[in-house]
Parts: structure tokens; sequence; C-alpha cells
């Protein structure tokens, strides 16, 4: 098997290693350079990957076909229409004969209302070219399976590395004892863990929170840095750590946290608090605010809170109790351990090959 991808970061490692397991033969092929991978605020730890030669004209992409045409049964290709190379093996199968899997979110989380109501018609087109398909969530793996019956389409329910050993994790220092390690006064304590990159992170409802809610009450705990992140030295309530990098540190901050907080674009990282027995408190998707495709992990009222307005996050966070707190987050905690683990992400994708 050949998987190509923009790049390997640390969150995928697990998953390639557990299906290179259970694989005669798994080559990962990658057209970014590791440079630029790591100046976007990657840590890439996976090795010997191999670079397909490729040329990027505006939004377009074109690579090489022939490295992994000449060694492989099965391409694990990207379900992205601007990649003309992978149109070009689609349209050819009945030459290569080789099986080809695409794999991707299937749909666009910038122009998701829209396209949950209407699947964009050149992704259908791959679908339909192509094998079989890997999509990220159980929710939108649902919508092409209505579209296409009789194809193989899988969830994967995507996730990331080491969750098995967040689930598990227990600190050997108490809640208060943490909190006295870093300093920490406030009873109930929001975490947010993000890298501030883009603009659709909602940072201004993120400051409007931590300004309405009471401040000897609340504290924030900030982990991330990027080119748009506020200046959170401005408020008294807020720990801003930056970048975290050592996982021990990082760890003991989750522990310390109530619930974890991010207003929009939310991802992988709630999967990562989650794991952590966190609650997940999130705004409602809309065109203001735009959610990636693991929004879907959240059940309101279940494992999390969503938001309508900034008016109903105060006052829902404000009234929750300690034990609502709790079942919120055993029960996030639960749907990673049953659901949202590397292993399981293998089985759902040797499921259709």
């Amino acid at each position: 098997m050949a998987i190509l991808q923009p790049e390997v970061p640390h969150y995928r490692t697990e998953f390639f290693q557990k299906l290179a397991n259970n694989m005669k033969k798994l080559d990962i092929f990658i057209f970014n350079p590791l440079s630029s991978t790591k100046q976007s605020g990657f840590k890439v730890d996976f090795e010997n990957l191999i670079y397909i030669a490729n040329k990027k004209i505006k939004g377009i992409l074109i690579y090489n076909p022939f490295p992994i045409l000449w060694k492989y049964d099965t391409l694990v290709l990207m379900l992205h229409f601007a990649h003309l190379t992978t149109w070009l093996l689609l349209l050819t199968k009945f030459i290569h004969r080789r099986q080809i899997i695409l794999w991707g979110q299937g749909i666009s989380v910038k122009r998701y209302l829209q396209e949950e109501k209407q699947p964009d018609w050149k992704l259908k087109l791959q679908i339909r070219l192509a094998d079989g398909v890997w999509i990220y969530t159980e929710k939108d793996a649902n919508q092409w399976k209505k579209i296409f019956p009789n194809k193989p389409i899988v969830a994967l329910n995507n996730t990331l590395t080491g969750v098995t050993e967040m689930v598990e994790y227990k600190p050997v220092n108490s809640k208060n004892e943490l909190k006295c390690k870093y300093n920490i006064t406030q009873e109930n304590i929001l975490i947010f863990c993000a890298r501030f990159e883009n603009n659709y992170r909602r940072t201004d409802l993120l400051i409007e929170t931590i300004k309405q809610l009471n401040t000897k009450k609340y504290g924030f705990i900030i982990i991330g840095a990027g080119k748009n992140k506020p200046d959170f030295s401005l408020y008294n309530n807020v720990y801003d750590f930056g970048a975290i990098y050592d996982t021990n540190i990082k760890r003991e901050l989750f522990y310390i946290a109530d619930l974890y907080f991010q207003p929009g674009w939310v991802g992988l990282s709630i999967v990562e608090a989650m794991a952590y027995g966190k609650p997940i408190c999130t705004f409602i998707r809309s065109e203001e605010t735009k959610q990636c495709v693991e929004y879907s992990y959240i059940e309101n009222n279940t494992n999390g809170l969503i938001f309508t307005n900034i008016d109903d996050c105060i006052t829902r966070i404000s009234q929750l109790t300690n034990d609502e707190i709790k079942q919120l987050g055993a029960n996030a905690k639960k749907k990673v351990a049953q659901l949202l683990t590397p292993q399981n992400m293998v089985a759902n994708a040797l499921s259709i090959l």
C-alpha cells in the first residue's frame, strides 16, 4: 500500500504505525517538504517518509504518479478535487488496475452548512470513480453512504496518537497541589489548547467569556501560540503557558481544568480534551463560527455544551454544578475509550480493503 499525504504530523504517527503492522508493505509519500511542515507549527515524528516530486499551480497539485504505481497494489490518495494527478489515476484505473481508496473529510469545513445539504459535485465524481473511501467522521460518512449505498465507504473516526495513555492518565499530585504548583487560584478552570494560526478560532468570544465570567471564581489556562494570539496579559484570571512541548506539564494542566473551552474551529484538540475527561464547551456551527468535522463528536448536554450565543454561554457555565461537570467529563472520556482510538481507526480502515 502507498499512502499520499501532505505530511505526517505527530498526531497521526500511531495510526500509520499500527496500520503498517497489518500490511505486508506500507510506504507513505508526502508532497510538502519537512521544512515547511515544521514552520507551520507541526511536530513531525514519523520516519522513512518518501518525498514525491510535485508542483503546485494556483492551488492545483500535480505530483509524479510513477513512484506509487510501480510497487503497490493499493493507493490511498486524498479526497481532494484540486489534485490533478489523482483525477488522472482515477480515470485510468482500467489501465493500471490499482485499487484506489480516497481519504478525506468528505466536506469543506468552510462551506459545511452548504455542503451538508448539497455535497460538492467534484467530490461526488471522485468518489464515484474510486474503489472505496475513508471519511474522517461517522456523520460525514453517512452523507456519502446515502448517495452511494453500494460503495465501500467507512468512517475512520479520526483520532490522535497517544489517546489511550491520556485516558489512563493519573497524576501523582492532587488537583489542589497542582494548582499551587502553577499558582492558579480560581475554583473553576477552563482550558483552551490550540494554535492561533487562523482567524476562525473566534478569539473574540474567548475574550468576551473571560471578561464576563466571575474572574475570582473562573480561571482560564491557555496553551498555544500563533500570529493571531490575543494579549492575555490584560486579564488577571488567565494563565498563558504558550506552546507546550513537555507532555508532563500539559497533562498536569489538563488535570487541573474542569472544562475545555474553544469557541470555534474545534478539531482534534477536543479528542485530546475528551480523553482527559474534560467536557467540551463551544458555540454552535454557523456562518460566523466555523467548526471542523470533529465537532460532530460533541453531544450537547451529554459530553459537552454547545452555546447559541454569549449570553447562553455565560449562563450555562455559571449554572453548572460539580456533579454535572463530572458526568459530562466521564461521558467524554468513555466516548474516546470506546470509539476514538488508533486501533479502532485502523480496524475501520482495513474493513474496506
